[in-house]
């Protein structure tokens, strides 16, 4: 019986390494040693930048829902105590849209927490 040997499964795995550091400068794209490196650095790199991306838009959402708070004469944990306490659920992705597309719902929401806190 003659001994297989794994020079395609090999190849198989190189040649999906090597797709994947497609685009990558010099010889972390066409060394297999070198991209495989690359390719576990980029894609541990790409989770975290998942996650990263839900705290800057949190982060954006605020800045907006503060800046328009203020406009409307209430900082932006009084607006949110105000709204929690009157019932109101609502996320702060749709808070900070109505901020910048709809200023007069945004503004009704401002004077009910401010009635809420007062």
């Amino acid at each position: 019986m003659a001994r297989i040997k794994g020079g395609l499964n090999a190849k198989k795995k190189h040649n999906r390494v090597l797709k994947l550091a497609k685009g990558y400068r010099g010889a972390r794209s066409k060394q297999y040693r070198i991209a495989k490196q690359s390719v576990m650095r980029a894609l541990a790199s790409s989770y975290a930048g998942r996650k990263q991306r839900k705290r800057d838009f949190r982060k954006l959402w605020i800045t907006r829902i503060n800046a328009a708070a203020r406009i409307n004469g209430i900082s932006y944990s009084k607006l949110m105590y105000g709204l929690k306490v009157s019932g109101i659920e609502i996320n702060r992705k749709m808070l900070a849209d109505m901020a910048v597309n709809d200023a007069e719902g945004f503004a009704a929401l401002a004077e009910i927490a401010k009635k809420a806190v007062a």
